[in-house]
């Protein structure tokens, strides 16, 4: 690069200014913090990338009886049904992920997410015969997608989808595609624990984020973070902890003290796999994130940290 155009470059920089706004969507807070030339071009991005994430919302909420993904459960029993671009994009990587883990990951567990949400309300267990219900009406292989057709169809009637383990990573990589495409270069997408960032700001390597678990930082940039754990949303009952995260096969929320940090590519991806490795546990979840290229991650188990490899290379 000549010096001329570096000069052009750093004055170029020079002139972009931080902004900072935030939203509640999908039943969190999404902040939005980016480096614009003024506050109407900050104001016009933040507002078309909070529009495409409450876009989302409306289609992938489990919570909405009249999303995308609540309505499609009940007219795709034994029939291909046609679906939207971004409800496709969601359950395919979702069933991805379910065969990469064997079912440790899976978005067919709605029976089993509103029966549990039940039992954190009443701070009981579910009894085991609704349990054993909301089991038959779940399971990723009860569900089938075509490519070709852009179609999905259900096995069972009674079926429900829950893509939270998913949907708040892949509303941040598209808020940060809307941002991009207005010409918003270094920008950040924070929903709750889901990070995704584009450009490094003005003049640093990288965004700093610091994880709890390490006395060091990260510098990212065109990349995404995620974590997941039980901290925060639990109950106790008989002196277990449960946390809200599901384990697919048995229906129950995980006893297990674990918390996972992801950095991937994309937020889809991230977001997904901090859940998943939860379910597999520590060394099934370092198995699987070692075959993962691009992505890297560290698990704590109680007192215990461990890194995959490629995660050291990460830090700074």
């Amino acid at each position: 690069m000549s010096s001329s155009a570096a000069l052009a470059l750093l004055l170029s920089a020079a002139t972009l200014q931080p902004y900072e706004a935030v939203e509640p969507h999908m039943g969190t807070l999404f902040s939005i913090k980016l480096y614009a030339a003024n506050e109407q071009q900050a104001k016009d991005a933040f507002h078309a990338a909070f529009a495409r994430i409450a876009q989302l919302d409306a289609t992938l909420s489990d919570y909405k009886s009249d999303s995308e993904l609540s309505r499609i459960t009940i007219t795709a029993v034994h029939t291909p049904t046609p679906i939207s671009n971004d409800l496709f994009r969601v359950l395919a990587k979702g069933q991805a992920l379910a065969e990469q883990t064997n079912g440790a990951f899976d978005v067919t567990v709605g029976p089993l997410t509103h029966l549990w949400r039940q039992s954190r309300r009443a701070r009981s267990l579910p009894d085991p015969g609704v349990l054993a219900d909301a089991l038959a009406r779940s399971g990723f292989k009860k569900m089938h997608l075509d490519a070709a057709a852009h179609t999905v169809a259900f096995d069972v009637p009674g079926m429900q989808l829950d893509v939270g383990g998913i949907a708040k990573g892949f509303a941040a990589d598209e808020a940060l595609a809307v941002l991009s495409q207005l010409g918003i270069k270094s920008a950040l997408v924070a929903a709750s624990g889901d990070l995704a960032f584009s450009d490094a700001p003005p003049g640093e390597k990288g965004w700093k984020i610091a994880i709890d678990a390490l006395d060091r930082a990260l510098l990212l940039s065109n990349a995404s973070i995620s974590t997941s754990g039980a901290a925060e949303q639990n109950f106790t009952v008989n002196g277990i902890r449960y946390s809200h995260i599901l384990n697919p096969k048995t229906g129950l929320g995980l006893t297990s003290d674990i918390t996972t940090t992801v950095i991937a590519r994309h937020g889809i991806d991230a977001d997904g796999m901090a859940t998943a490795i939860n379910v597999l546990g520590p060394d099934l979840g370092l198995a699987f994130i070692e075959k993962q290229p691009g992505a890297a991650a560290v698990i704590v188990n109680g007192s215990i940290v461990q890194e995959s490899t490629s995660f050291s290379e990460l830090v700074r």
